[in-house]
């Protein structure tokens, strides 16, 4: 066919519920070649079975079983090693992309190809969170909006410092769920790293920036993420993937006098988190010390939205 393959790369771990709903957007895509490949992360809760309902012997599906559970990490590497597709897009087990999802953000990457020359792309969907009380959460895309999208080493100063450069549009960072980039750009890259289970796709991106990626994003919402709870999504698990992040990155946040930011910011949301606020308090001291101008810009830049979604999520609406 005169349309490049895409692979649909869709990870599953104990999503009984919600599978065979991402399964069936996938299949339902509006580009015209496409592989999807599944891969049950020695799921316990039948998630592979219902796997095998969803796909109803469709010829462009493979599923993949894992022995052992090898985390979101993992399960992607496995996807990118069976891939077959110029182009390479990730699902959420939990997720429901519309069908105009691949169409739609293929066409960005590609223009911008055109138009710069880049080659080392990522492209990222915007879209819709909804939390079960029936509060809805717009999630824009990075690179959506501006004359310039993110690039290089700049992207990782926002994901690891929050440091912010006038005019990019940074979105909702870089989730995997709503990621296209050619196989090469993930070969390249190095693909994800299976140590990480949680912020992996924030590595990942990190490690594009600093070979000079480039990261655009299609405004239209073109998938909803439903808000779900699982023992990996808790602040305990947060903060260990986020020391863990900081500290692969530890050179280059001492070559910049970042590293004490960067490793205690995420110990004062755990503690905002869990509602320890003599030790949320300590750790603001501690900042504000060291960097009071970047921590009261983040606070301001970042406090007032959070206590609002926090007040929403709980209220709804």
């Amino acid at each position: 066919m005169d349309a490049p393959l895409v692979t649909i790369g869709l990870t599953c771990f104990n999503a009984h519920d919600s599978i065979a709903r991402a399964i069936s957007s996938a299949l339902a895509q509006d580009w015209p070649n496409i592989e999807v490949l599944i891969v049950d992360d020695a799921s316990t809760d039948g998630s592979l079975a219902c796997a095998h309902v969803a796909i109803a012997g469709d010829p462009r599906v493979r599923i993949i079983r894992h022995q052992h559970n090898t985390g979101p990490g993992g399960a992607r590497d496995t996807i990118l090693s069976h891939a077959n597709g110029e182009f390479v897009a990730f699902f959420d087990d939990d997720d429901e992309s519309f069908p105009s999802r691949i169409s739609t953000q293929l066409a960005t990457l590609i223009a911008y190809e055109q138009r710069t020359g880049a080659r080392l792309v990522a492209c990222y969907a915007s879209g819709i969170r909804h939390y079960p009380n029936g509060y809805t959460l717009s999630l824009p895309a990075i690179g959506s909006r501006g004359v310039e999208a993110p690039n290089g080493p700049g992207v990782a100063d926002y994901l690891l410092i929050y440091r912010r450069r006038t005019g990019w549009c940074y979105g909702s960072g870089t989730p995997a769920c709503a990621l296209i980039a050619r196989r090469t750009t993930f070969t390249t890259v190095g693909g994800f790293d299976a140590n990480l289970r949680r912020v992996e796709d924030a590595d990942f991106a990190i490690r594009l920036a600093m070979l000079g990626g480039h990261f655009v994003g299609s405004a239209e919402k073109l998938f909803v993420q439903y808000a779900t709870s699982a023992a990996d999504k808790v602040p305990e698990k947060d903060l260990e993937g986020q020391l863990r992040l900081v500290a692969k990155n530890e050179p280059y946040l001492r070559s910049i006098g970042r590293y004490y930011y960067a490793r205690h910011w995420p110990k004062l949301r755990y503690w905002h988190f869990k509602r320890r606020y003599g030790r949320f308090l300590l750790e603001l001291v501690g900042l504000c010390v060291r960097h009071p101008v970047e921590v009261t810009a983040q606070l301001y830049a970042t406090g007032p939205r959070r206590l609002r979604h926090e007040s929403r999520m709980r209220a709804g609406g």
